[in-house]
């Protein structure tokens, strides 16, 4: 009975040292992906919002900057926030995990890294890395932060939904949908409008739609890299909802979004998230 519990009692140390072990290479390596990011960043010539900019947009467009923005709204030039909320990882079955994380994001270089700690079972976290950097997307996934489930980096399809999700999460920092932040827009009709950013050899395109107060509750992308099959690559459009406005800084932002893919049966959920905290920094 003594080396039953010797033994067990040695199993749980060696789990404990490998958490935290893995918990710290992980953020080890999150400090330097998160340097490379935010290292050179690139002036931003257009230091504040000016309503003339945007009298050449679609109506709804319009109806949503003098709504979200006040007249002389710094440009935000860099955010961090947290969030909590749940993810779905299996199509096959109806589950939830928890998750926390982090997100900083760059806008001139249209960078972003997603760091987020997904709970599978009680103390075992799958660590992921989302991230759009130099115009490169890659996606990691580890467990515990010792061992690689999934990776991909630097392929055109993944470099476009990592773009895709860029311009999908600009409600979060709106200064960044303005023409002068380099965003295309195109008139749809007067609760919808399309938005277009480039970087680089990549292109991304998004339909928000407006509510009539003109604040954006949903976003679509027509098509997104859904999985590879084989030699295939599938395509399914990407849809999420945002909810929640509330006041930073001066701009209305939402707090709480989802995400999904839109299957013919119907949309497929995968993300519902809270955003806790927000941090800006702005031109200057």
């Amino acid at each position: 009975m003594n080396w039953i519990i010797i033994i067990g009692t040695l199993i749980i140390v060696c789990l404990g040292l490998a958490v935290i072990y893995g918990r710290s290479r992980w953020q080890s390596d999150t400090d330097k992906l998160r340097g490379k990011l935010t290292n050179g960043q690139q002036s931003i010539q257009t230091k504040t919002y000016d309503p003339k900019e945007i009298l050449d947009l679609p109506e709804p467009v319009q109806r949503y900057f003098k709504t979200v923005l006040q007249d002389g709204q710094a440009i935000v030039a860099k955010v961090e926030f947290s969030q909590h909320g749940q993810f779905h990882m299996n199509e096959t079955e109806d589950k939830w995990h928890k998750f926390t994380a982090t997100q900083l994001v760059v806008t001139q270089k249209l960078g972003f890294d997603w760091d987020a700690k997904i709970q599978m079972f009680p103390f075992i976290n799958v660590f992921v890395h989302d991230t759009y950097l130099l115009r490169e997307g890659n996606l990691q996934a580890s467990i515990l932060g010792l061992f690689t489930v999934a990776k991909m980096h630097n392929t055109p399809e993944l470099n476009q939904g990592e773009l895709l999700r860029f311009l999908a999460e600009i409600v979060w920092y709106p200064t960044s949908l303005l023409p002068s932040q380099g965003v295309v827009w195109e008139a749809i009709d007067q609760h919808s409008s399309r938005a277009t950013v480039t970087d680089g050899k990549t292109t991304a395109s998004v339909v928000f739609q407006f509510d009539t107060e003109g604040l954006i509750t949903s976003m679509r992308a027509e098509a997104r890299c859904y999985r590879v099959v084989g030699d295939k690559l599938m395509f399914m459009p990407w849809v999420g909802n945002f909810r929640k406005y509330s006041v930073q800084n001066g701009m209305r932002i939402p707090l709480e979004g989802e995400v999904g893919w839109e299957h013919p049966e119907g949309l497929r959920l995968y993300f519902k998230g809270t955003i806790t905290k927000i941090n800006y920094e702005f031109a200057s």
